[in-house]
């Protein structure tokens, strides 16, 4: 057996330590002007108490976006604009980001945040309000992408809602669904994690999604809509 090098053993290291691997091994990968901007937007996160996409989900939802060729995609939960940022590099350079919350303050964040990365103002759209809500009005079949980091309570709702947005060949991805580990422990679960379950049944049960889950983040439930 040829001795393995530097990058090799990482690679072949343990699950623990792949699964590091794999989660910084988007970090660096666009512009400075970018970087900076979700070192800042990260810690306006930190200082609201908001979760934030990691590196390894931001260059998932990069690459997804970049593979579906989206010129629309829907966001549920602007935050601070991380995965926002994420999503318009992997977006055509004509592409729209539609993204919804239900604090308008952490919009004002997002939106100086694309400024920041080099973004026009044009490329995103800001809708304040409760996504369930929102979402009825935009238009059935007009989005390449849904990407959704509402409340866990809702996702159900939001998997009904995406089918509905997306084109044939589009995606729909939810964020957090391990819930830190919860979703695969067997005790007694509160609500939320319990609704998870249910929507990862669900999609990988559907006829008319191809389902993945990568393990990437807190988890990354990814699934094209058949044409």
């Amino acid at each position: 057996m040829r001795q393995l090098r530097g990058q090799e053993r990482a690679i072949t290291g343990n699950r623990q330590t792949n699964l590091a691997f794999a989660e910084a091994y988007g970090a660096g990968t666009i512009d400075e002007a970018s970087e900076a901007t979700l070192g800042w937007c990260r810690e306006r996160a930190r200082e609201a108490g908001i979760r934030t996409v990691t590196t390894g989900t931001g260059a998932a939802l990069r690459m997804l976006a970049a593979t579906a060729d989206a010129k629309a995609v829907a966001e549920i939960g602007t935050g601070t604009g991380v995965s926002g940022i994420y999503l318009l590099h992997g977006m055509r350079p004509d592409g729209v980001l539609t993204t919804v919350d239900l604090e308008p303050e952490r919009q004002t964040f997002a939106k100086q945040a694309f400024r920041e990365a080099g973004f026009a103002g044009n490329r995103a759209r800001f809708i304040p309000g409760r996504a369930l809500d929102v979402l009825p009005r935009l238009a059935d079949g007009g989005y390449d992408l849904v990407f959704c980091d509402g409340d866990l309570m809702e996702c159900l709702e939001y998997l009904a809602e995406s089918l509905r947005l997306l084109r044939p060949g589009g995606l729909v991805c939810f964020a957090g669904v391990f819930a830190d580990g919860r979703t695969v422990d067997s005790a007694v679960q509160p609500q939320e994690v319990l609704r998870l379950r249910e929507l990862l049944r669900a999609v990988r049960d559907s006829t008319i999604l191809v389902p993945a889950l990568l393990p990437v983040g807190d988890g990354l439930l990814c699934a094209v809509k058949r044409g």
